[in-house]
């Protein structure tokens, strides 16, 4: 069973606000969605999961949108009689209008344990390419886009844990042929693992075809499949 309510206070093509979504299975087990528009800048959410009777996750988000700057916090699974939270705290701040630079704070509490992960992050945007690093205890992820025309993208990938001591490189890219009215994407990192998705929109029909197959050397594991959409 899905159902959707949505207000005719419409901000953007995207956004509608009140907003009310929710689907339940045979079992009764429930998936809801609540947005509100508190204010002009200030929007919150609210995701419950229920197993049958029993609650799995509670969520409540709160995001302010200033004139150049984000702010965002997340309270996951508040539980005051268990003394238990998660709590994500978010903060961007654009410098110029090609740099943004902020911050991500995670904290965690329950009987016996409790701890913060603080990580730095950046991004500068410029016409063509796009570059990001975060810095954090936990590790660090970097990123470059390019794209070379209309027809090429490119990307990088690198990420680092210093918990689990594993770094990884990736790269990938995105191809699209508009007279055939084809589009391919294709990456590679290095746990040998090589994967391809090919789509084509099968004129005039409103049916697009994708194929894909993914092959990790490492582990010796191929996977393949197809799908098609309608619309």
């Amino acid at each position: 069973l899905h159902t959707a309510y949505a207000w005719d206070w419409q901000l953007s093509p995207t956004e509608v606000f009140p907003t009310v979504v929710g689907d339940m299975d045979s079992s009764g087990s429930l998936n809801a969605q609540v947005l509100l528009l508190l204010a002009e800048r200030l929007r919150a959410k609210a995701v419950f999961q229920t197993q049958q009777a029993k609650f799995l996750t509670w969520q409540f988000d709160g995001e302010y949108r200033g004139d150049d700057y984000t702010a965002t916090l997340t309270l996951g699974n508040p539980d005051l009689i268990g003394e238990s939270v998660i709590m994500v705290a978010h903060f961007l701040q654009s410098i110029t209008h090609r740099l943004v630079l902020g911050g991500e704070l995670v904290y965690h509490r329950r009987p016996g344990e409790e701890g913060a992960i603080l990580t730095l992050a950046g991004k500068y945007s410029a016409v063509h390419w796009v570059a990001t690093l975060n810095v954090g205890s936990g590790g660090a992820h970097a990123s470059y886009y390019h794209k070379a025309n209309e027809q090429v993208q490119v990307g990088v990938e690198f990420e680092a844990n210093t918990r689990l001591q594993d770094t990884t490189f990736s790269f990938g890219y995105h191809l699209t042929l508009p007279q055939a009215d084809m589009v391919f994407r294709g990456l590679v990192d290095s746990n040998w693992c090589v994967g391809a998705v090919l789509e084509k929109k099968m004129r005039p029909l409103p049916v697009t075809l994708a194929l894909g197959a993914f092959l990790n050397h490492w582990r010796n594991r191929f996977h393949c499949g197809f799908s098609i959409t309608v619309g």
